[in-house]
């Protein structure tokens, strides 16, 4: 593949435990088994984009060096969620012995919480009679769809979203890779449109990079289709004035000319809201109004009538809660 073809999120991924940022905790544990050469079962769990499949790539290659390739294996629970995936594939893996002088072999099941209860059932028998051959990591989402004996048998470790500086570091060095100039402005919005996710982040600059070197915030939130967190505010700030038909002229604009998605939307209000200073009943109401809209259109409902709906909730509770307050 030639190298301005390459995905900037496999050309820059870490290939060491000490490369990883933001998660500084997580790697000292886990460079701490390379030390001892002995590891337990893991359960990594946390948001997408954090480092977890990258953990687990880098610690096998720490491991086994040269033979990583040999003694790890990488597997896709979405891709087949039953208790075949199990029986065949994951068994017979971990059923052979290591190679190259190896203690144990590593099998990485990402998104394991996609898995069915009897699948996970199956695994968890599976992991007891090959825990001489084979570690298990397990990667999810969210750890609370995994069955209590799978988590009884793992170390579990909870992988934060990355912070603003975390973000910013790994940016910087890929910008200082790439020869790309990002304003500081371009540098707050990859963070806003990120929420700790690197991959995010790392997309974005991409997308932006191929635009131009020279890399400003309105082209991120461009290639992003995010709104700008100033537009968001003056979306609440007219809706909350009782100005429903200048929001809704704002919304039209957001969401029809600029192609932003009604649920990203939705989720740029929601930031938004909590960290404003509003009574905090008028507060309840209008994070009720965003998670029924929320629900309502993953039911399906029209989005131009539920956004346009939210709007007239929050013109209302605002008002409502200006008369009480007389």
């Amino acid at each position: 593949m030639e190298e301005s073809h390459t995905i900037w999120i496999e050309k820059y991924r870490p290939a060491r435990l000490a490369d990883i940022v933001g998660q500084d905790e997580i790697v000292e544990r886990l460079s701490s088994y390379v030390k001892s050469g002995n590891l337990p079962h893991l359960l990594f769990t946390g948001n997408a984009g954090v480092g977890k499949t990258t953990a687990a790539v880098t610690l096998a290659k720490e491991f086994f060096k040269d033979t990583w390739q040999r003694n790890f294996r990488e597997l896709n629970a979405s891709d087949e969620r039953g208790i075949d995936v199990v029986r065949n594939q994951i068994k017979e893996f971990a059923r052979t012995m290591p190679d190259g002088g190896a203690a144990f072999k590593i099998l990485f099941l990402d998104e394991a919480d996609a898995l069915t209860t009897d699948a996970q059932s199956a695994l968890r028998r599976t992991m007891e009679t090959y825990a001489q051959t084979c570690r298990f990591i397990l990667s999810c989402n969210y750890s609370s769809k995994i069955i209590d004996p799978i988590q009884s048998r793992c170390a579990i470790y909870r992988f934060k979203p990355l912070g603003p500086e975390a973000v910013k570091e790994e940016v910087h060095r890929i910008a200082g890779r790439e020869g790309l100039t990002i304003t500081d402005s371009a540098m707050d919005a990859i963070v806003y449109i990120a929420q700790g996710d690197m991959r995010k982040a790392i997309n974005a600059v991409q997308g932006a990079a191929i635009i131009s070197p020279s890399i400003d915030a309105k082209m991120i939130y461009a290639i992003t289709s995010t709104a700008r967190p100033d537009e968001i505010d003056e979306l609440i700030g007219l809706s909350l004035k009782g100005d429903f038909e200048g929001a809704e002229y704002l919304l039209a604009q957001l969401l029809h000319e600029r192609g932003i998605a009604p649920n990203e939307l939705i989720n740029q209000v929601y930031r938004a809201l909590i960290k404003k200073d509003l009574d905090r009943s008028l507060k309840v109401q209008l994070i009720d109004h965003l998670g029924e809209a929320d629900f309502r259109l993953s039911e399906g409902a029209s989005s131009d009538i539920q956004m346009e709906a939210l709007l007239a909730r929050f013109v209302l509770s605002a008002q409502n809660s200006a008369e009480k307050m007389r």
